[in-house]
């Protein structure tokens, strides 16, 4: 984007315990770069806006937001209306989102399958594929599968490419970047792209922390912390498969993670239920209280460490999956049978707010939040 003067930058999730560096400030291109965000921002989330409320949302002048719309129109990201004024009085000029200004894409990589999206700047996807994964020959199908999807829509400005995933190199980054059109790729991990999902573009959020659980091959974590995401040392923060749970003292993985659905359900109806079906199962039905019982030790510590406003359970199975999960949770922490007391308090539950808990779309957030929108530490 030619506006874009301060040029992208990565996002960088808090690490805390470390010494913070000393605060410098903005140069006049950063600060330029950071008031255009601050307008496009309140556009997409609040608008239509006059110029009167952009000014009002952003505290900048009449003559910088002025400025600022004319560049952004000139980008074609922002279109303008007439807004007729109350009881027959005077009009004034609104600007909107103009979503199909800018695309992205986003994908969602697993050890042995991925899914890839095409979103525009509101955050509506376009097109959803998936693709198998091959381990030695992952950057190689990644980038086949974001030429595919690009082609089949020659002409869309996309900007970049987001990639969510917990196994990525800074080599594969390079790789990438050499054999594909699209400028080098933003990196993020599953559970971390799922919340940049949910506080960008999903339901309103509380007040407070929200903590994100994803259920796939393995179950992982993750926390946002006053809108920021926190990943902790190198990283490992919300490594909760890991966790010995339940009065049998397992792991979490063995317990909850899609080896164990597959194995409790077989194999043809564990693919029933990757691709969105729902039916009655007994074994399904044995395998959510089993699950919920182990799966309550996490939400119980991070109730009592985080205190998030809301956990939000995610993954690849369907919604009526997760609620069901849900509820058995709710049944399991007023069981004393297997605790010697009720558990007095824990955040509120609720599935994720998008599909596959939102990991390809916030991937596909990320070039946005990059270049153009607002990113965490600053909204």
């Amino acid at each position: 984007m030619r506006f874009l003067r301060s040029g992208p930058r990565r996002l960088h999730t808090q690490e805390m315990g470390g010494p913070r560096a000393k605060t410098v400030g903005l140069r006049s291109g950063e600060i330029a770069d950071r008031n255009i965000r601050v307008i496009l921002e309140a556009i997409r989330r609040h608008g239509p806006l006059t110029r009167t409320e952009l000014g009002r949302h952003s505290g900048l002048t009449g003559p910088g937001i002025t400025n600022i719309l004319r560049r952004l129109a000139d980008e074609k990201l922002i279109t303008s209306n007439r807004r007729n004024g109350l009881g027959g009085g005077a009009t004034a000029t609104e600007f909107a989102l103009r979503p199909e200004g800018a695309f992205s894409v986003g994908v969602k990589l697993r050890k042995t399958r991925g899914e890839i999206v095409l979103v525009d700047l509101s955050g509506q996807v376009h097109e959803r594929a998936y693709f198998d994964v091959e381990p030695a020959e992952k950057v190689q199908l990644v980038h086949a599968a974001v030429r595919d999807m690009v082609d089949r829509r020659a002409g869309m400005p996309v900007i970049g490419l987001g990639i969510a995933t917990n196994d990525w190199t800074e080599e594969e980054s390079d790789a990438i970047a050499a054999m594909s059109t699209i400028a080098r790729p933003y990196v993020e991990n599953e559970c971390t792209a799922g919340l940049l999902a949910e506080r960008t573009i999903g339901s309103a959020l509380p007040e407070g922390g929200l903590a994100m659980i994803i259920i796939d091959d393995d179950v992982q974590a993750g926390f946002l912390i006053r809108g920021i995401p926190y990943s902790g040392v190198h990283g490992r923060a919300g490594s909760i498969g890991e966790m010995l749970t339940g009065p049998d003292n397992v792991r979490l993985n063995t317990v909850v993670g899609f080896g164990s659905l597959r194995a409790r359900i077989g194999e043809e109806d564990f693919v029933r239920l990757l691709k969105g079906e729902e039916f009655a199962c007994p074994l399904l039905s044995q395998w959510i209280r089993e699950a919920a019982g182990h799966l309550l030790d996490p939400i119980i510590a991070m109730a009592g460490f985080f205190a998030p406003s809301t956990v939000m359970i995610g993954g690849d199975l369907p919604q009526g999956v997760i609620e069901a999960l849900i509820h058995q949770l709710s049944i399991e922490r007023r069981d004393t049978s297997t605790r010697p007391i009720i558990t007095p308090w824990i955040s509120p539950m609720r599935p994720a707010s998008f599909s596959g808990g939102g990991v390809a779309l916030g991937a596909a957030l990320l070039p946005f939040l990059n270049t153009l929108l607002l990113p965490p530490a600053s909204a």
